[in-house]
């Protein structure tokens, strides 16, 4: 027998790539110009320069031996000291190469954080709308994913997070800029949810982390995020590279424990003891070096924010209710009718392809993943106004 968690897991992909896996069908039927795929966030815009000149000095100068060999089971320790030394020079914050742990992207520093800080049954805060693999991120390290009400702009309601702490309460996980929203939590309310976190771990007596998804970090239209670490101690930051240097499918990222963190030592121990027993023990070498040659190096936001903005603008022009996405690439807009799964359905007679909130955390809304070519978004415009007739008939 095998088990009936993997088998269900397997069975029922994720919404957003069973939409993808449709959409790259659909595709090869009738074109791929024919099909408006906003389904997935797989960056569009190309790797900053530094990416291919690093890649390209690596494989001319270092031994193919060296190159592709195994690291350290959390990182070469000379890439570990590179992210400390940045973190603390960016964000103005005390960092240890010690407590650097480098993972094959954001889902193994989601699996692995969580596991390192979970003991079963307890429980994990995350504001819906929420990225909706937290749920089986969370479910593996035998935790329980307790969503909690965001605000009317999509920003934390830290009466909502307040009420749901309680004595099996272990982290609570923030993700900013917001997949799907775009929302971008500011200075004051992360002050204060750290405040918040401080008192109900006296209050309990044992430590509640704040785990910060980050990798749309640098993916901002003039919000600025907080660094986590700078108003809260007991902080882990997961960082992936595959949005701010369009290196998606590489899956290069990194944990990184306070040092402020109670018993930072043995924190940062269980994250290897947990990428140990999940099997993300050595992430993949060669980017680990490109990535350390590119730290602060960013892909063309402007080339988001001018999507951003005519995907916007026009939508809203055509009667859409939508929220303006501070970061990221996903516009969230409310569906033109309360069942969102049945709205993405209809959508699809126009080759419209869009993520129903459902899995998100919240009911009637879509989101729709800017991260394309301009033109898909031009010619997707009069799909979109067909699709909005169909419901003013």
């Amino acid at each position: 027998m095998v088990d009936p968690l993997m088998l269900k897991l397997g069975e029922e992909r994720s919404a957003i790539r069973e939409l993808f896996e449709y959409g790259s069908a659909r595709k090869r039927e009738i074109g791929e110009d024919n099909v408006f795929d906003f389904s997935i966030g797989n960056p569009s815009v190309p790797a900053p320069a530094c990416v291919r000149e690093e890649i390209a000095r690596l494989l001319t100068e270092m031994p193919p031996e060296t190159l592709h060999g195994y690291s350290s089971a959390p990182g070469l320790p000379e890439v570990r000291r590179a992210v400390a030394q940045y973190i603390e020079t960016a964000f103005g914050v005390p960092m240890s190469a010690s407590l650097v742990y480098m993972t094959c992207g954001a889902s193994a520093s989601l699996v692995a954080a969580l596991s390192a800080i979970l003991q079963e049954g307890e429980e994990v805060i995350v504001p819906a709308p929420f990225f909706p693999e937290y749920a089986v991120f969370v479910r593996t390290a035998g935790g329980k994913l307790l969503p909690v009400p965001t605000d009317k702009s999509f920003h934390l309601d830290l009466t909502a997070i307040e009420r749901a702490i309680g004595s099996r309460t272990r982290a609570v996980l923030v993700n900013s800029p917001n997949n799907p929203t775009g929302a971008v939590y500011g200075e004051g309310e992360m002050r204060a949810l750290g405040e918040l976190l401080r008192r109900k771990s006296a209050q309990f007596g044992a430590p509640i982390y704040l785990v910060a998804d980050e990798p749309y970090r640098e993916l901002t239209y003039g919000a600025k995020p907080v660094y986590p670490m700078a108003v809260y101690e007991n902080t882990l930051v997961l960082y992936s590279f595959s949005k701010s240097l369009s290196l998606a499918g590489e899956r290069i990222g990194y944990i990184a424990v306070s040092p402020r963190c109670a018993r930072a030592e043995e924190v940062f121990a269980a994250v290897c003891g947990a990428g140990r027993a999940h099997g993300y023990v050595c992430a993949p070498t060669l980017f680990q070096r490109v990535v350390s040659a590119c730290l602060g190096e960013v892909s063309d936001v402007e080339v988001y924010r001018a999507n951003r903005d005519l995907l916007y603008t026009s939508l809203s022009d055509m009667g859409y209710a939508c929220t303006v996405p501070e970061g990221a690439f996903y516009l969230f807009v409310k569906a033109l009718e309360e069942d969102a799964k049945a709205f993405a359905e209809r959508a699809k007679a126009h080759e419209l392809l869009l993520v129903p909130s459902d899995s998100f955390g919240v009911r009637g809304y879509v989101r729709i993943s800017y991260c394309v070519p301009r033109r898909t978004i031009e010619r997707s415009l009069p799909a979109f106004r067909a699709l909005m007739d169909d419901y003013a008939r």
